[in-house]
């Protein structure tokens, strides 16, 4: 009960510096220079695709890893996999599901994880796949009682709260839709790569890997959301095992902190061929230097175990990082990303979810591929499907079903035509 106790203190003091400091007004984003897309930090500019793969692209994603996102150690730890159930029938009788645990292993500690997957029993053959996280455990995104807790479920939940019950998040979750799509959908506890409270990580797949030390975080080490992005990439691994599965088109979907996480898999792993951020806000789609809703230093006070140490020192400093989110969608090309915001989210900044995506695009001309063509931000419910697609819709911060007809939408483009 103590630890329970200091936590939700924690969590309120957070908030309230939070609420306290917050900027929602657009006459206060502060006159900023995003810093450059495709000039070498030698100075030399970038006018091929050669130079951008060879040159300025390592240097973009080195930055990222050391002063943002974090480096991973340098060894590896074993992942093995168990099918604990399969079920033809699934989803009344739409799909195959399997439920899948991963184990983590260093010899001596391991951990573990378990993945949902639906795959759709019609068409015949290879489909596509969405990835995703989701935040509760996968028994809260359906009602389906044979769908197992996860293996941390007792670290993470509190008692009694009803976020936790069965069947909580299935509005987030438009399985049936994505299944008469055709698509495949994986999903996976967050919680169960690193539970998301910073005095959990001795329990998180960091604590595996050599070097790691439960007293001392190294200023360029990776923390959740690098953990996050690295547990994205193994049910890959595992989804390139499914013959139903077709590993060439494989997407990734994250929504709020998942979303930063997504970007960041995303920005390093080439197997997500369609990249989808949801609500990302700072850290994710959100552009660093307008310090409008969620800024470096908000974020780095509430979730202090997100990023690197060396993130910290941008706090009320935006102007002197190296980087920002533009960069990290341009990482992507020549890859498809989509970029979502919500019209009340302004804590996530949808002005500068926009504009990131919209400031991408000389890397995507670059691939003689389509941009977004204006600065000024769509209507409501307008998306754009280019290579670089957006929208923003009506509501809040969620998931919902619009959300994900526009990706559906957008795969169909980009899978199937």
């Amino acid at each position: 009960m103590k630890k329970i106790t200091v936590l939700t203190v924690w969590l309120f003091a957070s908030l309230m510096y939070a609420q306290q400091n917050v900027n929602y007004d657009e006459s206060k984003v502060p006159s900023y220079v995003l810093p450059g897309l495709l000039q070498c930090e030698n100075g030399k500019v970038v006018s091929t695709i050669e130079q951008w793969e060879t040159q300025r692209r390592p240097e973009l994603l080195e930055l990222f890893t050391s002063q943002v996102y974090g480096c991973k150690p340098e060894g590896k730890i074993d992942v093995t996999y168990e099918i604990l159930t399969e079920n033809p029938g699934a989803l009344n009788g739409k799909a195959t599901g399997k439920q899948v645990k991963f184990t983590f292993s260093n010899g001596k500690k391991k951990t573990e994880a378990i993945l949902l997957l639906y795959i759709p029993n019609k068409p015949a053959g290879k489909v596509p796949v969405f990835v995703g996280y989701n935040f509760k455990g996968n028994h809260s995104t359906t009602s389906d009682t044979t769908v197992l807790y996860s293996p941390v479920f007792h670290l993470v939940k509190e008692p009694d709260h009803p976020d936790w019950e069965r069947g909580n998040q299935t509005s987030r979750w438009s399985y049936d839709k994505i299944i008469d799509r055709g698509y495949a959908v994986a999903t996976m506890c967050y919680h169960d790569i690193y539970p998301d409270k910073p005095e959990l990580r001795n329990h998180s797949i960091v604590s595996l890997f050599p070097d790691y030390n439960p007293d001392t975080i190294v200023p360029d080490e990776w923390q959740a959301i690098g953990a996050w992005a690295w547990g994205s990439s193994r049910i890959v691994d595992f989804l390139e095992t499914q013959e139903r599965i077709d590993s060439d088109k494989i997407a990734i979907m994250g929504h709020s902190r998942q979303g930063k996480a997504a970007l960041w898999a995303g920005a390093q792993d080439d197997r997500f061929r369609i990249v989808i951020s949801n609500d990302s806000g700072c850290g994710g789609a959100a552009l660093f230097r307008r310090e409008f809703g969620e800024t470096i230093d908000i974020i780095n006070k509430n979730f202090p175990h997100w990023f690197c140490k060396n993130f910290h020192q941008y706090n009320n400093r935006e102007e002197i990082l190296p980087v920002d989110q533009h960069q990290l969608i341009a990482l992507i090309a020549p890859r498809k990303v989509y970029v979502a915001s919500a019209e009340e989210d302004l804590w996530a900044d949808p002005k500068g979810e926009f504009l990131s995506a919209y400031h991408a695009g000389p890397v995507y001309l670059l691939y003689g591929l389509t941009a977004i063509d204006s600065d000024k931000m769509p209507q409501l419910h307008k998306p754009i499907m280019g290579d670089i697609g957006y929208h923003i819709r009506a509501g809040k911060h969620d998931v919902t079903e619009y959300d994900w007809e526009c990706y559906l939408d957008f795969a169909d483009k980009h899978f199937k035509n």
